[in-house]
């Protein structure tokens, strides 16, 4: 499957990188969506018991076609709704808040799971994180749960996790279309950023945190910084460093960008006058949902960081 799922992007890739136009592009698409196949993926291609490997490295038989969902954190079932998944999702988090649908769902937990409320919804699939501990994914494998983990570190990952959910639900055309129309919109934010030199391109603080947390070099927002033309002055860190005033000052940024909001206290920081992007007032607000959660929004994150840093250059939808 892994294979199959690299092939499909990187042909999914080159054809629209050598596309002569994306309107061009955009007639070819359903070719296109199922690149490393011999044959289209049709609704109903999925044989039952399947086994996939999930993005723990394990690996999960799913017996039949799920119709009774859990999902224990907002991004798979962002991407299950993206899937056209609606009416099999049966329960979520309190931390789910998109699409708005899941508002009305039961709730099995917050960032601390309840398996006996996964069990009382009775799921033929559940989908998780590894991030929810290994302890709850044990008490609900145990339990006899189909168990699904979906885990994303950068945007090829994330096509991974939805390539995953796609398979295990038999929507693949479905994710095969998704993956697509992301990717278009992503080789379309390089396109109209090709012109910027990369000793042009501005320094960016993202701060994910007023106690001046932030991102670095291995960590999906640094990715996303990137696609959207950006350079981060903390891509030589680790993770989510802590980062004392002094050196973001020495950095010089010329975009700050906040994930929690407070701008106006980012402005008014003493010694931080000297900072290009306070002296240029680029100091901005992101939603952190549209850059912390591995799922379908993230093209909206990125393509959100692109027009504040480049507005000239890519415009607002």
């Amino acid at each position: 499957m892994n294979r199959r799922f690299i092939r499909k992007v990187m042909v999914i890739s080159l054809l629209f990188a050598i596309a002569i136009s994306l309107v061009a592009c955009a007639g070819s698409l359903n070719n296109q969506n199922q690149a490393g196949n011999q044959s289209p993926r049709q609704p109903g291609s999925i044989e039952y018991p399947l086994k996939l490997k999930d993005q723990a490295g394990q690996i999960v038989t799913i017996k039949q076609e799920p119709k009774r969902i859990v999902s224990l954190i907002p991004s798979a079932t962002e991407i299950a709704f993206a899937l056209k998944l609606d009416d099999k999702v049966k329960a979520v988090t309190s931390n789910d808040d998109y699409p708005s649908q899941v508002k009305k769902l039961p709730k099995v937990g917050d960032m601390k799971i309840n398996p006996e409320k996964v069990l009382e919804q009775a799921p033929d699939l559940v989908l998780a994180s590894s991030l929810i501990g290994k302890d709850v994914l044990d008490q609900l494998k145990k339990r006899g749960l189909t168990v699904l983990v979906v885990d994303a570190n950068n945007i090829r990952q994330v096509y991974q996790s939805i390539d995953l959910i796609g398979d295990a639900t038999n929507h693949t055309r479905q994710a095969d279309q998704l993956i697509a129309s992301m990717e278009k919109r992503k080789l379309t934010l390089f396109r109209q950023l090709a012109a910027i030199p990369t000793a042009k391109r501005v320094k960016v603080w993202l701060e994910m945190g007023p106690e001046l947390f932030s991102v670095g070099g291995d960590t999906l927002q640094n990715e996303l910084i990137q696609v959207a033309g950006g350079n981060n002055v903390a891509a030589k860190e680790k993770g989510w460093p802590q980062i004392s005033a002094e050196k973001v000052i020495s950095w010089n940024p010329d975009v700050i960008v906040s994930s929690y909001g407070g701008e106006d206290k980012i402005i008014q920081r003493s010694g931080w006058n000297t900072v290009h992007a306070i002296q240029t007032k680029h100091v901005f607000v992101i939603d952190p949902n549209l850059i912390s959660r591995p799922g379908p929004r993230i093209i909206d994150g990125m393509e959100k960081l692109a027009q504040l840093f480049y507005p000239d250059q890519v415009g607002t939808k």
